[in-house]
C-alpha cells in the first residue's frame, strides 16, 4: 500500500492531472466528502488528507509514503526524514516582501532601521533579512497578513503572492521577491528503500507528465 499525503484546493486541483497521468484517480473529491483518507481506483493506492503545512511531517515520520508540498512550506518544516524527489512546478507564486503604500522600504533598509516583519514563514524570513544584514523583529501570524501593517502591528510583511489583488485592495505593494514557490513530490526516506518497486514507477510517470 502507498499513501500519498494532500491537502485540499489549489495543489490538489492541479495534482490530478498528474495522477491520471500514472493511472491513478481519486474515487471522492476532497471538497465535498467528510472522510480524510480518500480511495483511489487502485486498491494499493489511497490518498490522505492534512493541512498542507503538514504533509512533510506526516511523510517524515512515515505516516505517508510521499506527499506533495510547497517549497515554502518544505523551508519552514526543514526537510528533516524526507527527500524532496521532484520539482512538480503546480501551484507556482512567489514569497515577497510587502509594505503599505507610500513606505519607503528602500531608504529604511539603507538607513538601518529595525523593521517589524509579520509573516508565518519565519525561517525563510530570518535566512533571508540576515543575509542582507537588515535587522528584524519577526511577528509570527497564521493568516490575514495583509491586515498587521494596516493597523501598526509590523512595518512590511513576507508572503506568498500569486495575482496580487489581494495585495492591491489592502494598499500594499509588493517590494522585494525572496524566491519562485512552486510544490514539490517529496518521498519517506525508509519507504523509498522499502517500497521502491511501487513508488519508482509513480516517481517515473510523474517525471515524464512535468517535462512533457
Amino acid at each position: 500500500m502507498i499513501t500519498l499525503a494532500l491537502s485540499k484546493g489549489r495543489i490538489f486541483e492541479e495534482t490530478a492531472p498528474l495522477l491520471e497521468a500514472a493511472g491513478i484517480t481519486c474515487l471522492e473529491n476532497p471538497e465535498t466528502s467528510r472522510k480524510l483518507i480518500l480511495p483511489t481506483n487502485r486498491e494499493n493506492v489511497r490518498i490522505i488528507i492534512v493541512r498542507a503545512s503538514d504533509v512533510p511531517t506526516y511523510v517524515q515520520y512515515g505516516a505517508a509514503d510521499l506527499g506533495i508540498a510547497g517549497r515554502d512550506v518544505l523551508i519552514e518544516h526543514g526537510g528533516t526524514g524526507l527527500y524532496q524527489m521532484l520539482d512538480l512546478k503546480i501551484a507556482k507564486c512567489r514569497m515577497m516582501v510587502a509594505v503599505p503604500e507610500g513606505f519607503d522600504y528602500e531608504n529604511a533598509v539603507r538607513s538601518g532601521a529595525r523593521l517589524r516583519i509579520a509573516t508565518k514563514y519565519i525561517r525563510t524570513a530570518r535566512e533571508h533579512f540576515a543575509a542582507k544584514g537588515v535587522h528584524v523583529d519577526l511577528i509570527k501570524l497564521y493568516g490575514s497578513m495583509e491586515l498587521a501593517p494596516l493597523v501598526g502591528l509590523s512595518d512590511a510583511i513576507v508572503d506568498l503572492v500569486s495575482s496580487g489583488n489581494t495585495l492591491k485592495a489592502n494598499h500594499l505593494v509588493a517590494v522585494e521577491e525572496i524566491m519562485q514557490i512552486s510544490s514539490r513530490l517529496v518521498v519517506n526516506q525508509a519507504a523509498l528503500k522499502l517500497k521502491r518497486t511501487l513508488i519508482q514507477p509513480l516517481l517515473d510517470t510523474f517525471a515524464k507528465a512535468v517535462n512533457t
